[in-house]
């Protein structure tokens, strides 16, 4: 009965532990979004690393493009893609629009039109409004770049994306 108890309470404290941990990551995220639109970039980076660190979609997408601009860290479009990757494969629709923008540019990764396409168009497929709209926008000026066959490639990588596995086509190399 004593080990029955012991393991039970032991198992209790685990949960607690995880939703603890997880009430933290979100309000380490809130305060970190609240200061980086205070444009307080210093704080909203210590406040979002710690929960990016923790794999946070929201923080990994907003760290991303912190790094990506320079703000509050410095600029590095390498650690930029890598968040952003971190956070498009686990579905964040932010993530994965700046991902595919930066496949377009070619910063942090090599310049591909088709993955482009495949992260905008995950973006733009999980999300609404006008946030939806402006990468529906970004992943139609990526197509005009590509032939018929290479949209169809990009459709297809989209279709075939799994949240939470890594891509198979998607090779971050730093440049």
């Amino acid at each position: 009965m004593h080990t029955q108890r012991t393991a039970l309470c032991a198992s209790l404290a685990v949960t607690l532990w995880g939703m603890t941990a997880s009430v933290a990551s979100a309000d380490s995220v809130a305060r970190g979004t609240a200061a980086f639109h205070r444009g307080d970039y210093v704080r909203a980076s210590r406040e979002l690393a710690p929960a990016a660190d923790r794999d946070n979609p929201r923080a990994l997408g907003l760290l991303g493009f912190m790094y990506e601009h320079g703000f509050g860290v410095p600029q590095a479009y390498d650690a930029a893609a890598d968040l952003y990757y971190r956070g498009a494969v686990q579905g964040d629709p932010f993530a994965q629009a700046m991902l595919g923008l930066m496949y377009d540019k070619g910063h942090g990764v090599p310049n591909d039109y088709v993955l482009a396409y495949k992260w905008l168009n995950l973006a733009a497929a999980r999300t609404g409004g006008r946030q939806r709209d402006a990468y529906l926008r970004f992943r139609d000026a990526v197509a005009s770049k590509l032939s018929r066959n290479e949209i169809v490639a990009g459709q297809r990588f989209a279709l075939g994306w799994v949240p939470g596995r890594l891509a198979p086509d998607v090779h971050l190399t730093i440049k």
